[in-house]
């Protein structure tokens, strides 16, 4: 069964923008999404024409990735599997094809791809599959419920994340079809190749003045976006050059021409592990003819267009670079994606507002890139958005307060390995949230896409972030859940309720100790009416991530919601209020048994759960006076929670029969207290512990408030 994609022009499938996700109007709202939905599935058949045959569905593009038949089915599995996991739908259509279509190549490496043997469906029940989709999508539009303005959690965000996806596969296929042999393929008029050709300009550099650049952005924005975009950083940035044009096909050559690909000095490690294993010589869609260089567009070989910019990976473009340096004894690198906003900030416009296209993006002139001289902006460059994506420097990374939406959870996270570099700018097949200037795109650096590259000069090196950004330890992960992370049946979190309950009774706010501090909670919101405050934990791990928040600002980390499924939070401390103050907190590892000398002098005590954990906390308890200023105040929590594997029990404060009768744990500390303290007042506290999305444990501590006396 064909699927009709003439209900729109070429020019309405090919000239699209982005739907806001505000609006007044629920059912004109509803009637923009369902129009781009289906231009979005058309534009994809439409680009599947240019497939000879079925055997050309079935062939690769790359060896690397899937044949196109996979990707063909993909993109249409992707609906029925958000659909379904949202709830929006209560069955699948093909068990088959949505367990052979579902999960793509991520090109872990050029050379660990398994095959395996790939039962691919045929391709007309690829087609009536594609068709059944379209026909529920539809329905799903036309009837599931919609708010305005679209927001994360709301249906129609799972329906405008499966058009961002299928516009992505729109370019990413692109460039797979691109890789075809000849004889696969076909034209098709409506993806038109740019005729204008011939000898490249004299690439010069243009300055740059620095500043401070923010990144990200918030939920409210009025687009749809992916994960990795929202969250905020900011960056200061360091005056540049950067060259006024992309490099173009002749500029790239000279470095052909110089041996670069045969000089290893040029190229990183992984690229002198890539070159070998790829043979390569050229860049990827440059063909030799004899002692001639053609050029292959989507669906033909073209002699060599000497002005357009060249396509290649990231290990070529790093190679160019070093090239670069060493033949004009300069620092020239790719800007880093904070430098190439810099850039993108001289420009005011986006997909979604401007009247035509200021670059060669969107599909608003050819589906091919064009000369690099075509598109000036105002800021002197040409090309700043559009032609080929431009590489950058920066592996990507999350912003701070970054989040995993809970129906894509695999989205970005994977990338996150310091091995995904960033490309920034959109190609000229680039439409949806691809064309957009927050978009944030990264791939494998020996990943081929319609990418280039414009180079910078600079003496700034790119600082990379850590490796492995988040927590694996399971402990720390529940506690930093428990310190920082949500609340759960409406009890307020533990350690600023404690602290909240304990300011009444704050008598002079300049030292403050903060014993079991475990991750740091209750030290940092301290800090917020003490001078200093010292917090001391026997476990160096707690101390060490309680360290870090206070140093970055922002910890990430992963608590369990079944099984081996796990939710991705970030911590952030200026959103918790705690960022200013926190400097105030000294973090040291230590035995609260066994304290040195030196901790002394303090108006105000806590021990927060830390009574039942110690190994003799009448030890603890018996010399803590000596530790506080006459009147200082002493406050303990604790569920009462003994336990023989943390303490013995002939230390047991209470919880057992004391001459016949019950002992409990407030009749013991008033017993070991009271020649140095007088009870002021006892009062509960509530806590939530998180183990999983289902799993929770509900306490009640008994927070006991103590003055030392003035003997």
């Amino acid at each position: 069964m064909e699927l009709a994609c003439t209900h729109f022009s070429e020019k309405q499938l090919l000239v699209t923008k982005e739907p806001s996700l505000q609006g007044d109007d629920v059912e004109s709202k509803r009637q923009e999404v369902l129009n781009y939905f289906l231009k979005t599935f058309a534009l994809d058949e439409k680009l599947y024409e240019t497939l000879a045959d079925e055997n050309s569905f079935l062939s690769k593009g790359s060896p690397l990735r899937h044949p196109l038949i996979f990707y063909y089915g993909h993109t249409a599995v992707f609906y029925v599997n958000k659909l379904f996991i949202a709830g929006l739908i209560d069955e699948r259509l093909s068990e088959k094809i949505e367990s052979m279509c579902a999960i793509g190549v991520d090109e872990m490496s050029w050379d660990d791809l398994n095959e395996g043997n790939y039962d691919w469906p045929s391709l007309n029940s690829i087609k009536d599959y594609r068709q059944n989709v379209k026909e529920l999508v539809t329905e799903v539009i036309l009837s599931a419920p919609l708010t305005l303005p679209i927001t994360w959690n709301d249906p129609f965000w799972i329906v405008m994340m499966g058009i961002a996806h299928q516009r992505i596969h729109i370019e990413t296929s692109s460039v797979l079809i691109r890789q075809l042999p000849l004889e696969k393929v076909k034209s098709v008029d409506m993806f038109k190749v740019c005729p204008y050709q011939g000898m490249a300009p004299q690439n010069a550099m243009v300055s740059f003045t620095g500043g401070d650049v923010a990144l990200g952005k918030e939920k409210s924005n009025p687009y749809y976006g992916w994960d990795n975009e929202y969250g905020h950083k900011k960056v200061t940035v360091s005056s540049f050059k950067a060259s006024q044009y992309l490099v173009s096909n002749q500029e790239y050559f000279e470095f052909i021409q110089e041996g670069g690909y045969q000089n290893d000095s040029y190229w990183t490690d992984e690229g002198v592990s890539w070159k070998s294993y790829t043979q390569a010589d050229k860049p990827c869609f440059w063909v030799n003819k004899g002692e001639t260089y053609y050029y292959r567009t989507l669906t033909e070989e073209i002699p060599m267009p000497w002005n357009w910019p060249v396509d290649i990976n990231h290990l070529e473009a790093k190679a160019f670079c070093n090239w670069k340096s060493k033949k004009e004894n300069k620092k020239i690198r790719m800007p880093s994606e904070a430098e190439w906003m810099l850039m993108r900030n001289s420009m005011d416009l986006d997909q979604p507002t401007w009247p035509e296209a200021p670059g060669n993006i969107n599909l608003e002139y050819w589906a091919s890139a064009c000369p690099v001289d075509q598109f000036k902006s105002s800021s002197g460059v040409y090309d700043l958005i559009g032609n080929v994506w431009q590489w950058t420097e920066s592996p990507i990374a999350p912003f701070n307060g970054f989040e995993v939406h809970p129906d894509y959870d695999d989205f970005s996270v994977p990338t996150f390995d310091q091995k995904h570099n960033l490309i920034k700018g959109g190609s000229y097949f680039s439409t949806g949230n691809y064309a957009l200037k927050d978009s944030r795109y990264a791939f494998r650096r020996h990943f081929f896409q319609h990418a280039g590259l414009r180079y910078i000069e600079s003496e700034k090196e790119v600082k990379m972030e850590a490796i492995n950004p988040y927590e694996k330890d399971e402990l720390i992960n529940q506690y930093l859940e428990f310190h920082y992370g949500d609340e759960h049946f409406q009890v307020k979190n533990f350690a600023k309720a404690c602290v909240d309950r304990s300011s009444k009774y704050f008598n002079n706010t300049s030292r403050a100790l903060d014993l079991g501090c475990a991750v740091g909670r209750s030290a940092f919101e301290f800090a917020k009416h003490f001078d200093h405050v010292d917090a001391i934990d026997f476990s160096a791990r707690f101390i060490q991530n309680a360290s870090q928040l206070q140093q970055t600002g922002n910890k990430k980390y992963q608590i369990p919601i079944e099984g081996d499924i796990h939710q991705l939070k970030t911590i952030d401390m200026d959103q918790l209020g705690l960022a200013e103050t926190a400097h105030k907190c000294v973090f040291m590892q230590s035995d609260a048994c066994n304290l040195n000398d030196k901790f002394s002098d303090y108006d105000f005590i806590f021990a927060g759960n830390l009574i039942d954990r110690l190994y003799s906390p009448k030890l603890f308890l018996e010399s803590i006076h000596e530790r506080l200023n006459s009147g200082g105040r002493l406050i303990l929590t604790s569920p009462y929670t003994w336990l023989e594997e943390y303490t013995p029990k002939n230390e047991w404060l209470g919880g057992y029969k004391k001459n016949g009768e019950n002992q409990l744990t407030l009749q013991g500390l008033k017993e070991v207290l009271s020649s140095q303290f007088k009870l002021l007042a006892t009062e509960d506290v509530e806590f939530v512990i998180r183990e999983t999305a289902r799993k929770f444990q509900h306490t009640v501590a008994q927070m006991t408030i103590w003055e030392k006396k003035d003997l």
